[in-house]
């Protein structure tokens, strides 16, 4: 019997606490092909998309979330979600193969809930992120720049919070994240801005994967403007 590239995996709910179950995709069957510059995976099997499966989507109360979110509830919280997901939630899950529709609705529901819970501005902004890069699949331009721009502001308000600190982000890659984002949609005064701040923090030591890419986005832009 061949191996199905998914398995079936057991969530507890972050929100009613009951379990359900969510698709994972084996870490084998994961084959990147390539890496854009803002980070988006170019799968070798379209079909095999580990991005449509980071959202779990609870089937009992809605509450959809990431392993980015926390635990943590501020007091009235949970009534607000009750009120606002649970009481409208139209029972039906998304345990088997997500469509790329299907991932869209459950990234965006899990911003829905990030925002009322008040997650953390990095958290929130990794969701926006990829709802654009699955609208880039779908060669849906106009929600695309409409995701990456909220997912830049995003950025940039984790940025001068510096509500990224306990997380796996780095202050160099929200940096360039601010810097990629705001060219790819036109703000190239941002985008220089930011470029200029990664590689300066070559001088620190900083991340020498990001300065280089830094400095190629920044050659990028330098050219795109000497055509204007």
């Amino acid at each position: 019997m061949e191996l199905s590239p998914f398995y079936e995996k057991k969530i507890d709910c972050l929100h009613c606490k009951k379990s359900f179950p969510t698709l994972k995709v084996r870490s084998k069957f994961i084959k990147v092909k390539d890496t854009e510059s803002d980070f988006h995976p170019v799968y070798t099997d379209e079909n095999v998309n580990a991005l449509y499966y980071n959202v779990f989507v609870c089937e009992h109360c809605g509450f959809s979330f990431t392993e980015d979110f926390s635990k943590y509830f501020a007091p009235g919280v949970s009534e607000v979600i009750d009120e606002q997901i649970t009481k409208k939630w139209v029972h039906h899950d998304f345990k088997g193969e997500r469509t790329v529709f299907q991932a869209l609705q459950a990234y965006k529901l899990a911003w829905l809930c990030g925002t009322i819970k008040k997650e953390k501005f990095v958290a929130l902004a990794g969701l926006t992120l990829r709802i654009g890069w699955l609208y880039r699949s779908l060669n849906n331009a106009g929600q695309e720049k409409r995701f990456l721009q909220i997912a830049r502001d995003l950025y940039t308000e984790s940025y001068s919070t510096e509500d990224y600190a306990s997380t796996q982000m780095s202050g160099v890659r929200i940096m360039y994240m601010i810097g990629e984002l705001s060219r790819r949609i036109g703000d190239f005064e941002t985008a220089t801005r930011f470029f200029s701040k990664v590689i300066e923090n070559q001088r620190v030591g900083g991340e020498a994967k990001l300065v280089d890419m830094a400095k190629e986005q920044w050659e990028i832009i330098r050219s795109e403007r000497s055509k204007v």
